[in-house]
């Protein structure tokens, strides 16, 4: 059965819709009020406060530290300094993603990795042999993400440590209230925005103190729906719904690569060896038979269709989950598995797995659209990811006093 995240007093008691869905074992709000919008546009306007409890969190402690967690990860983390966040594929021997996630370095031989799915006998599993400590403190710390255009203005009357030439997946420790707390510039939004990681047990004040301190900067609570509408405008992926997790796969086509999801970038193949190395080397310089995309739906084609049937145009009002087939001169080519309207850009838009020939930006391509419970398709067009990316997500501020 579900349980409450350290916040759900406060959340329980905010969340006029009780529309709730469950995370890791963990509810939480899909939305606060009874439509989602006014939450996302706190994300893109003011501020949004986002319950992230639910993560899976691990701490790896001691001498051959830096060693498990290179056996795990594709990224290099012999490169990441002290105060430094990696995003990170976890991949199978075959070179098949497991999941993605970040790890921090917190000390020289002490590593916390923030995952999605439970990895506890994993990680173990590959610390045979070696001089670790592995434990999981999922329950012990509690995590908030702050994020927003005015994020940083509020965070900055809380804490007691200067924020702002904090970097881009860097984080800094500091003190809220005289709790000891984390705060990383990261976040699954694509703004401005930090994450701010503390004991489970002082969850109830802190979150009082950011609603607070944020009511003159436009604060809200923040929920999965307004969530989802922002991540698919910053073309962030989502494990179980835009790809599928190597453990979870059933046959090999629901197998996916970094080099297919997007990630290959994380992928450093000059490290020693990794778990999934040798496979990845061997596609290295190879184009994967797929690749997820961003796509932008044709809205003349859109409103034609609905036009046709006496309707006026339905546009999604919260980001759908599926697979939503994607062909070109009606043969599949793909498929959706993400989209929705982007109140931001006014546009709407969807991620996409396609056959690698059809990746191209500019690609035009057609999607299903049901309309009046007609199958129908819309033409679409192969565009760059992400479709929003603020110049404010990385950037620095002159001092906390500004």
């Amino acid at each position: 059965m579900p349980i409450g995240t350290p916040f759900h007093t406060r959340t329980s008691a905010l969340c006029a819709s009780q529309s709730w869905r469950t995370w890791s074992g963990y509810f939480v709000a899909s939305s606060y009020d009874v439509v989602h919008d006014y939450e996302y546009h706190a994300i893109r306007n003011s501020a949004g406060l986002i319950d992230v409890s639910p993560l899976y969190k691990y701490d790896v402690r001691g001498k051959d530290a830096l060693a498990l967690v290179n056996r795990v990860i594709t990224r290099d983390a012999a490169r990441c300094a002290v105060g430094q966040a990696l995003y990170s594929c976890l991949c199978e021997d075959d070179g098949a993603v497991m999941q993605d996630g970040t790890v921090f370095r917190l000390g020289p031989d002490h590593f916390r990795f923030h995952l999605a799915d439970p990895s506890l006998r994993w990680l173990k599993l590959n610390a045979i042999g070696m001089d670790v400590a592995i434990e999981e403190v999922s329950e012990r710390i509690a995590a908030l993400a702050l994020q927003g255009p005015n994020a940083f203005k509020i965070l900055r009357e809380i804490v007691d440590v200067e924020l702002g030439q904090l970097r881009f997946f860097r984080f800094t420790t500091g003190r809220i209230l005289k709790v000891p707390v984390i705060i990383s510039r990261t976040g699954y939004t694509g703004d401005l925005g930090y994450e701010i990681w503390f004991g489970a047990e002082h969850a109830e004040p802190i979150w009082d103190l950011l609603m607070e301190k944020g009511k003159g900067f436009g604060i809200k609570p923040v929920g999965m729906l307004a969530l989802d509408v922002a991540r698919l405008e910053a073309g962030f992926i989502l494990l179980e719904v835009d790809y599928i997790g190597a453990e979870k796969a059933m046959i090999t086509s629901q197998k996916y690569s970094p080099f297919e999801i997007g990630l290959g970038w994380t992928v450093e193949l000059k490290k020693t060896r990794f778990v999934g190395s040798k496979a990845l080397r061997a596609l290295n310089g190879s184009s994967p038979s797929r690749q997820i995309v961003g796509l932008e739906i044709r809205l003349s084609d859109y409103e034609y269709l609905f036009q046709q049937a006496g309707l006026p145009p339905q546009f999604p009002m919260v980001a759908w989950r599926g697979a939503v087939p994607v062909y070109k001169d009606e043969r599949q080519v793909g498929h959706a598995t993400t989209g929705g309207w982007s109140p931001t850009l006014k546009k709407y838009i969807a991620l996409a797995t396609l056959e690698q020939d059809f990746v191209q930006i500019g690609t035009q391509l057609e999607i299903e659209v049901t309309v009046n419970y007609t199958r129908k398709t819309a033409g679409v067009t192969v565009v760059k990811l992400p479709f929003y990316d603020p110049p404010r997500k990385r950037a620095l501020f002159a001092s906390s006093n500004e």
